[in-house]
Order: C-alpha cells, then sequence, then structure tokens
C-alpha cells in the first residue's frame, strides 16, 4: 500500500509539473490578483464619479513642488541679482566629467543665442532673426561676474533673456556655469 501511494504521488507530482509547462509562451499564466495588472483606474480627462465636479484629471496638493525642482523666490531685478551673486555659491564639488556636461547643455539652451563661442554670435543673431546682440560670456566684464550672479541670471532671465529655470534643473545650471567658467573663459 505504501508502495501505491509513493507511485501515485511521484506520478501526480510529474503530471502537473508537465501540465505546468505550457508550450504557449505568450501566455502569462493565471492572474489571482486581476486588478494588479488590469487597473481599474480613469483615464485622465474621463468623467469620474467619485469626485463632485466629476473630473479624473487633479491638481496637485496645495504646497506641493515636482521632484529636484527646487523654489527660487528671487525676481527679476538688479538688486536681487547682485545679491545673487554675493550670497548663492555651488556647495558641490564640480569635476571634469560636469563641466563635460555642461558644455553639452550649453550646446542644448545656450548656444543658439550665445554662439559656440559664448561670444553672443549664435545662429539667432547672425541670421537676423533676432535684432538684439546676446550678451559675450567671454568678456572680462563676465569674467569678474561671481558664479551665483549667472546662476540667477539663467534662473529667471535678465535685460531680455527669458529665464530658463523651469527648462533647466538647478544641477545642470550650475554645470553650465562651470562649462562657463572653466572652459569658455579659461578660469
Amino acid at each position: 500500500m505504501q508502495k501505491i501511494i509513493s507511485y501515485c504521488s511521484t506520478l501526480l507530482v510529474v503530471v502537473v509539473l508537465f501540465t505546468s509547462c505550457d508550450k504557449n509562451r505568450n501566455h502569462p499564466g493565471y492572474s489571482y490578483f486581476p486588478d494588479m495588472a488590469e487597473s481599474r483606474a480613469f483615464e485622465p480627462y474621463s468623467e469620474n464619479p467619485n469626485f463632485e465636479d466629476g473630473l479624473s484629471l487633479r491638481l496637485p496638493a496645495e504646497g506641493t513642488i515636482p521632484r529636484e525642482m527646487i523654489p527660487y523666490h528671487f525676481e527679476k531685478t538688479p538688486e536681487e541679482r547682485l545679491w545673487a551673486g554675493e550670497n548663492i555659491v555651488n556647495n558641490t564639488a564640480m569635476s571634469l566629467s560636469d563641466v563635460q556636461r555642461g558644455k553639452e547643455l550649453f550646446g542644448i539652451y545656450c548656444i543658439n543665442c550665445h554662439g559656440e563661442l559664448g561670444d553672443g554670435l549664435g545662429f539667432l543673431f547672425t541670421s537676423g532673426k533676432y535684432p538684439f546682440p546676446p550678451k559675450s560670456l567671454v568678456t572680462d566684464v563676465m569674467k569678474a561676474t561671481p558664479r551665483g550672479e549667472i546662476f540667477h541670471v539663467i534662473t529667471v532671465g535678465f535685460g531680455v533673456m527669458g529665464a530658463h529655470g523651469a527648462q533647466v534643473k538647478q544641477s545642470d545650471r550650475w554645470k553650465i556655469i562651470e562649462y562657463i567658467k572653466v572652459d569658455l573663459q579659461g578660469q
């Protein structure tokens, strides 16, 4: 009797193993908790009976900020630009790879106006599409400009230059500044 039970249980295990190895590799198997794989979520612009206004797309909670976006509470004024130059510093040590990344970012965000050499002869000005010459980044005045002041200008803009704070992350702004100071200005 013991042999028959052991033989039957072995046969049962072998049968289960063979039937569990399905030859159809496109079928993921059985789902015991289908709500994890097939969400019952509402589409962003669809009607939603769970809220009073009937909308699915919700505003973020008040006071929240996106990841990696650090609030910058300064305005586009000459006084605050000078204050930033004296008080805002980068606490992160920069390496050559950061300078290289700054060069890439400069090529993305700055080269069209300031030019490849940072001399203010970018495509927008030399093509005649923009009537005002952008500031040259290689003058003695710019060489003496503190990094914090450049950070402020990139973030909120200055003169006719628009703000780039919403487009360029804070850490990337510092890399662009380091590229300007190290490669373009040779400091």
